[in-house]
């Protein structure tokens, strides 16, 4: 299968890697990290250490026949990144969205129209980028694809990969399970400049349950009710993690974050639905001052003495 990665960040540049075992990949990507693939390969470190030997560009000249495109934005260059291939789209293309957010896929949907497949992804895998041409593997997990006609053979073709594929059975409800997640691990860890594990200290359990409640009710709202300790969940699947979240790894690098899809995206659906999130909306402020504010390492120390 020719495969195109559209936006080789960390995750991006982990499943090119992964899928170039059985797939002509190609990955698209900022400058100096194209350099360094083409040069000296991409390296995965971590739970792996290997080079892979595989094409890197900065744009997409053009879409073969039956070409899988790997969607790995940022939710906020969605638009821009799709609006720079749609004119090259065919009707035997597939765009796969392995993306964090709530309905990210339908800014895509948007503007594709009719052209081609737009599915939605969900994946925790860990990774890391350390710096162009290297990434490290932290962590594994699956590769959740909506159901189509396609899923099937796409599935199995991830899962051969080590990516371990599989059809969702139901994409919206697995969407909200990692928003949920990402709503307490990303802004909690970018505020305290943990690691992942870091938030599993139960002294922070009730501020991550007033998250996670505010995300529930407006779930529910929105047809997906969850009969589950979330925090429990999150507890034990974070506690031995050594990954940083990706929010935090956009903080450090001085990079805009993902809040806005995440919290703000619940949020704003929560105010569709007459639902207070106060919590969430705290977080998205809190983020977003970070986000521009040249003294935010004194402001993180002073969080992280509050629960010391």
């Amino acid at each position: 299968m020719n495969i195109i990665v559209l936006g080789a960040g960390a995750i991006g540049s982990l499943y090119g890697a992964k899928l170039s075992k059985l797939n002509n990949v190609a990955l698209i990507a900022r400058k100096e990290h194209v350099q360094n693939i083409n040069k000296n390969g991409l390296k995965v470190i971590g739970i792996e250490n290997k080079t892979y030997k595989l094409k890197a560009a900065e744009k997409v000249d053009k879409i073969d026949k039956n070409t899988l495109i790997l969607l790995t934005t940022k939710v906020y260059d969605s638009e821009k990144a799709i609006r720079g291939i749609k004119d090259l789209l065919r009707k035997d293309t597939i765009i796969l969205c392995l993306q964090n957010g709530l309905y990210s896929e339908k800014i895509v949907r948007k503007i594709v129209g009719k052209r081609c497949i737009v599915l939605r992804v969900i994946t925790n895998f860990g990774v890391a980028f350390l710096k162009p041409g290297t990434v490290q593997f932290n962590s594994y997990s699956y590769t959740a694809i909506e159901k189509s006609p396609v899923s099937n053979e796409l599935a199995k073709n991830f899962a051969k990969c080590g990516l371990n594929g599989l059809v969702s059975e139901n994409i919206k409800i697995d969407m909200w399970k990692k928003l949920i997640l990402n709503c307490v691990l990303n802004p909690v860890t970018a505020i305290l400049r943990v690691e992942n594990k870091g938030i599993a200290d139960e002294r922070l359990n009730p501020l991550k349950k007033l998250i996670a409640d505010e995300c529930l009710k407006v779930a529910k709202k929105d047809g997906v009710a969850f009969e589950m300790n979330f925090v429990g969940n999150i507890n034990s699947a974070i506690k031995s993690s050594k990954n940083i979240s990706s929010m935090q790894q956009d903080l450090i690098k001085g990079k805009k974050t993902e809040i806005d899809c995440l919290n703000g995206a619940v949020v704003k659906l929560g105010k569709k639905f007459g639902i207070r999130c106060p919590v969430n909306e705290a977080l998205v402020m809190i983020i977003r001052e970070m986000e521009g504010d040249g003294e935010k390492e004194l402001k993180t120390q002073h969080f992280s003495i509050l629960i010391t």
